[in-house]
């Protein structure tokens, strides 16, 4: 990830969101300033609770809603981090672009955000509707997946037996493709100058299931 980043100890670098604080620990080891935001309260109480490394940076744990980042916070950070797949939950996309406009809104000029998610192009070249795994305690889970190409949503429909039970559980994700992603990121201002095949060295291509993109601030804008 610092590699990624290209920048300095100390700057700050804002996860969002943060969830249970996996990757905010590990960025203030790292040396860097960390705020982390999430909408869930117990999943903040979790990420408050984890130990801190020896000499680690404390990071700033805020509740919110990444649609709405506080108006105190515009300019404020070096790099804004959204990973692992948390991006087109909101059930319009108008949603996804507040979020976007929030993450330039509160970079430096010539700040950059890293990106990681699906890609639309890569998981239907590859989709695939329905399997199963079994784990080594006789868990067995299963997943059935649709698509809808109008709606760009995918719902995921997980279901498992056990020795310790049995459930289901469905969620869904709307999945963009790179290019239109990068569009939307140009229109706030964020200029994408990476695109690899997930956390690889390989470069992005259609039949990538994951991207991640790094985007940069234009310093023109104020």
């Amino acid at each position: 990830m610092q590699e990624v980043l290209g920048l300095p100890a100390g700057a700050a670098v804002l996860d969002c969101p943060c969830g249970q604080g996996r990757h905010a620990h590990l960025l203030a080891e790292a040396g860097f300033r960390v705020t982390g935001v999430d909408y869930s309260a117990p999943l903040l109480e979790v990420a408050r609770a984890r130990p801190r490394a020896p000499g680690a940076r404390a990071v700033q744990w805020h509740e919110g809603d990444m649609r709405s980042l506080p108006a105190r916070w515009t300019g404020r950070f070096d790099a804004v981090v959204n990973l692992f797949t948390s991006f087109g939950f909101f059930d319009a996309p108008q949603d996804d672009w507040r979020v976007l406009a929030q993450f330039a809104r509160v970079l430096k000029p010539g700040g950059v955000l890293v990106w990681h998610g699906g890609s639309r192009d890569g998981v239907m070249a590859r989709f695939l509707a329905r399997d199963w795994w079994s784990t080594g305690d006789g868990t067995v889970f299963g997943q059935e997946r649709r698509f809808d190409p109008l709606s760009g949503f995918l719902e995921v429909t997980s279901t498992w037996r056990g020795p310790r039970g049995a459930g289901e559980r469905v969620h869904r994700i709307r999945l963009y493709s790179a290019s239109e992603l990068a569009a939307r990121l140009q229109e706030v201002g964020l200029v994408v100058e990476q695109a690899w095949d997930g956390w690889s060295a390989r470069p992005l291509t259609r039949r990538s299931g994951e991207m991640l993109l790094v985007a940069r601030k234009d310093p023109a804008l104020a």
